[in-house]
């Protein structure tokens, strides 16, 4: 191995690892991010779904048709580590709630070049047993509409439309749970 090679491979590998743990750099957030939950009346109502070039596992969706519905949209990226840890836990609420009026919509937005192939979204989604519907949103114009800062980021859309909970980074899951539960009327 040349030196060229072994400094950039050097690079590479400490790009990865500080861009997977430092704020700011992977726009990641540590667990202990706050959680914002809205009262009714200070509630906004959720943008639509914009600028998507590919939906997966479902035909197209816009918010004004799921009204009546529980929405939960999880913007994630598949090289992103902390949306990757936060999958199963997305992937386990839709499994739990779905029959009762929940619909997760995952929003896959991407930090890097090599994470805008179709093909790589479709491979990362057979990869975490994502059956719920995935909208590829590679101009961040939906990223942009909610004014979403990080990967991953959870927000929960009532009834009317209205986002009455979000949440940044990982953990928060009973939380989600529960807030996911009271506005289905079932028991978490």
């Amino acid at each position: 191995m040349t030196f060229k090679l072994l400094a950039v491979s050097a690079a590479l590998i400490g790009f990865a690892v500080t861009g997977a743990v430092i704020p700011g750099i992977c726009d990641e957030v540590s667990p202990a991010a706050p959680v914002k939950v809205a009262a009714a009346s200070q509630a906004v109502t959720a943008p639509d779904f914009t600028g998507i070039s590919n939906w997966f596992n479902s035909k197209p969706l816009n918010i004004a048709d799921l009204r009546g519905k529980v929405v939960l949209v999880d913007f994630w990226t598949y090289g992103c580590v902390n949306c990757v840890n936060t999958l199963p836990h997305v992937t386990e609420l839709y499994a739990k709630y779905k029959d009762k009026g929940l619909v997760v919509v995952g929003v896959h937005t991407p930090e890097f070049p090599f994470e805008r192939s179709a093909s790589n979204v479709q491979a990362a989604l057979k990869r975490h047993g994502i059956t719920y519907p995935v909208a590829q949103d590679n101009d961040s114009k939906t990223w942009d509409a909610y004014r979403n800062q990080y990967w991953p980021a959870q927000y929960v859309i009532d009834q009317t439309g209205k986002i009455v909970f979000q949440h940044e980074g990982e953990g928060r899951y009973d939380e989600i749970d529960r807030t996911v539960a009271k506005l289905l009327n079932a028991s978490s």
